[in-house]
């Protein structure tokens, strides 16, 4: 287990045992939060600050802390049921992640994996698609939406409409499960879905905002802004940090993001890719 006595320096031992309390920090959100070490070789017991940057391997840590009610997996691999999300992860440094994968999914199995860094396709996998992202963060300490009373909170009866939309216009992954993220809101226009935005992704103190998406036919409304400024304002409620991702080549969504306060933070690379049989 990877922990750090400091804020910049990091060790390894099998000599400590830790117990990770998120969220004790006054003032500090997201990738800061209390450990207590136990040691058999320095002192009995002490009190360090930790850090752990959720937003540089968001799946698995959404997978193993806000989302692992949705969870499946064993030992250092994680994953979404696939009609919740194609979502797979392991965690960081971990050099066996696909194998393990490969084992504990069925041949057939498509999954999505999420990294800040290019990489190879790895063996037993069939790449079916690399694309190339940009992850953005939203630390505004408030966001008040105005929505015009016109976003409504979708349900089950909704899923269908949903999924045609995001099949529509392509934001990102959107199965029949992924509502159980929750927190969807969509604008309905002439008794059709027009628009529509939720949560997916919820590692340590963030929140991801996905599913932007809005139709053809009612482009230029303001919708898209409106319905992330709502899930602004409810994410800061809840007191937690607002963070999306986007296509590096979206450039009508980055700019969008841009103008409603959001900063770049770094790029996220996708690779949808494929379990081959054995």
């Amino acid at each position: 287990m990877i922990f750090t006595k400091s804020s910049n320096s990091f060790i390894q031992t099998q000599a400590w045992s830790v117990i990770f309390l998120p969220g004790m920090i006054p003032g500090i959100k997201g990738n800061l939060f209390y450990c207590w070490f136990s040691s058999h070789v320095e002192d009995s017991k002490a009190l360090y600050i930790c850090r752990v940057d959720y937003l540089d391997n968001p799946v698995y840590h959404a997978l193993i802390t806000g989302d692992r009610h949705l969870a499946m997996g064993e030992g250092h691999v994680r994953y979404f049921e696939e009609s919740v999300s194609p979502f797979a992860a392991f965690e960081g440094g971990y050099e066996n992640g696909f194998k393990d994968l490969y084992q504990q999914l069925a041949p057939g199995r498509k999954i999505l994996f999420a990294t800040r860094e290019k990489i190879d396709t790895p063996e037993g996998w069939q790449l079916q698609v690399a694309v190339g992202g940009l992850q953005f963060v939203y630390d505004h300490a408030t966001a008040k939406a105005d929505t015009r009373g016109l976003p409504v909170l979708l349900n089950n009866e909704h899923v269908e409409e949903m999924k045609a939309l995001a099949m529509l216009t392509r934001p990102g992954p959107f199965d029949i499960g992924t509502i159980r993220f929750g927190h969807y809101y969509g604008i309905l226009e002439e008794g059709r879905l027009a628009s529509m935005t939720g949560q997916r992704l919820h590692p340590g103190n963030y929140s991801e905002i996905s599913a932007v998406c809005t139709h053809p036919d009612f482009l230029g409304r303001g919708y898209a802004a409106i319905l992330i400024q709502l899930q602004l304002e409810l994410i800061i409620k809840e007191g937690r940090m607002p963070f999306l991702h986007v296509r590096d080549d979206n450039e009508r969504a980055i700019s969008l993001y841009e103008r409603l306060g959001f900063r770049k933070n770094g790029v996220m690379n996708f690779y949808f890719m494929k379990r081959m049989p054995e």
